[in-house]
């Protein structure tokens, strides 16, 4: 496997369901990984400073437990030294750090590069798109979204190694919000870029913050309302203690705007370029492999958080179908005005719009976007 390859030849005992029949292993993410026999030639560790934009709660436990495997798997020659958010540089000075090797790495959310790299929009997921975890394996894995991320982050000196699933982020509120109505003058809290302008055409007056100021800004009132990741995490944030309610999509739709929250492993092209070939192609690996870890673990985070957030009061309400066509029609145009910021963003969306729109999945119709054209 060269640099640019991506581990969709990922032996058949490193698969989704043999990682998952480990068991133990998610709550340590990563025990399961790629094999790794070190370089004898590197006598000395390399040790990469890397943050995440996960501030507490079994995002960062599992994240940090994953870099404090990392020099054993690989014979002493890699290491990682984590760091939570904020920890040396802000969540949206992520980007720059990396960029310039005040840090070498960063695991934060993709959509927060929105306004510096237009095509990063849809590299996570954004309102009713692709929504399954299997769907952006798909894209990113098997129809080429790996090859054009690395383009995308290569063009800024950096190499983007891989995706990494969280899972859907819901909404928490002061007030209940039971249709999209209810968005309507509604101070939210959300990650900027597409997201915010869909909620804005409902009505939703937008902002940005990092979600390590959520808590205040809701127990303060300068919002009412605020997307964050899932449960669990937002559990150990203590948002139950500052809102009543829970906003999801229909059931078996948890999020519409941000059904599978992507992460992503993004490097330093300096640090990257230090590595030997091998260690290269065990990193690429072993992205793969976490993101299953990460996924899993916050998943079963998750089921453990709702019995809490039922003991806590907390009422959950759920969206209707007439509101996911509603959010539709709002979300289409912004979806081409995204991918038109740019050739990199229009080249992304074409994939995974030709696959929303194929037989396998159905999600859009070409009446839904015959008034739209792409500039490719």
């Amino acid at each position: 496997m060269t640099d640019h390859e991506s581990p969709a030849t990922v032996p058949a005992a490193l698969g989704r369901r043999n990682i998952l029949k480990a068991g133990a292993g998610v709550a340590v993410a990563g025990a399961v990984a790629a094999p790794f026999v070190s370089n004898p030639a590197h006598a000395q560790t390399q040790t990469w400073r890397i943050q995440t934009s996960w501030p507490s709660g079994v995002g960062l436990d599992t994240f940090k437990a994953w870099c404090n495997s990392i020099v054993e798997k690989t014979g002493g020659e890699l290491a990682f030294k984590p760091y939570a958010a904020k920890e040396v540089v802000g969540d949206f000075e992520l980007f720059d750090a990396v960029k310039n090797g005040a840090l070498d790495a960063m695991n934060s959310f993709t959509l927060y590069w929105a306004g510096k790299l237009p095509a990063t929009v849809f590299l996570s997921s954004y309102p009713l798109g692709p929504r399954y975890p299997h769907e952006w394996d798909s894209f990113f894995y098997g129809l080429g979204g790996l090859e054009l991320a690395r383009e995308v982050f290569a063009k800024q000196g950096m190499y983007y190694v891989g995706v990494i699933h969280h899972g859907p982020n819901i909404i928490h509120s002061k007030k209940p919000i039971r249709s999209v109505e209810d968005f309507r003058g509604l101070k939210l809290r959300v990650p900027g870029g597409m997201v915010a302008e869909v909620f804005q055409a409902a009505g939703a007056q937008t902002t940005l913050m990092p979600g390590g100021e959520v808590f205040s800004a809701l127990e303060k009132g300068t919002i009412d309302a605020a997307d964050y990741t899932g449960p669990a995490v937002n559990y150990a944030l203590g948002l139950h203690q500052v809102t009543k309610y829970i906003t999801m999509g229909p059931p078996g739709f948890m999020s519409v705007y941000q059904p599978v929250d992507v992460m992503d492993l993004v490097v330093n092209q300096g640090a990257w370029d230090k590595l030997s070939p091998k260690m290269k192609q065990f990193l690429n690996m072993e992205v793969f492999v976490y993101s299953t870890m990460h996924h899993a673990a916050i998943q079963k985070a998750d089921q453990e958080a709702w019995p809490k957030f039922q003991a806590a009061g907390t009422t959950v309400n759920r969206l209707a179908e007439e509101d996911i066509e509603e959010l539709t029609k709002l979300a289409i145009p912004r979806w081409f005005a995204w991918a038109n910021k740019d050739k990199d963003a229009a080249r992304v969306f074409k994939i995974q719009l030709d696959y929303m729109m194929s037989g396998s999945l159905g999600y859009v119709t070409p009446d839904q976007i015959k008034d739209q054209k792409l500039s490719l």
